[in-house]
């Protein structure tokens, strides 16, 4: 049974930063890719940024380019997401995803697996 487990969220002050981590576990996948979404309340889920797990190919939405990184730790099968320079408007449950395809999409139903979410909060 797959598996994702998030941790690193919590609440930080406008042009702050904080690290998600996402365990992934009980899977046999070689090559898929790992993303990283986003709701706010009201509002849809959001795709924010992507790896590959094989070749490291990275994908980031246009509203966090610059700010977030993302990045994989193959022995530990964790993704981790660097969110930097912090706005109120990155306020959402961050949740992470694997796809099995190993193109990177950023729509959410390519998406089999989720996590359970962690909670972002920014305050102005």
């Amino acid at each position: 049974q797959v598996q994702l487990v998030e941790s690193g969220g919590g609440l930080v002050q406008a042009g702050g930063s904080l690290r998600l981590s996402c365990a992934a576990s009980g899977h046999t996948f070689s090559d898929y890719v790992m993303g990283w979404f986003r709701q706010a309340p009201g509002k849809e889920r959001e795709f924010v940024a992507a790896i590959s797990w094989g070749r490291g190919d990275i994908y980031f939405a246009d509203s966090v380019k610059g700010r977030f990184t993302i990045s994989r730790d193959n022995a530990k099968n964790t993704v981790y997401l660097q969110m930097n320079s912090l706005k109120p408007e990155d306020t959402a449950v961050y949740y992470c995803a694997i796809q099995r395809d190993p193109r990177i999409s950023a729509r959410r139903n390519d998406y089999e697996y989720w996590g359970q979410g962690t909670q972002v909060t920014v305050s102005s």
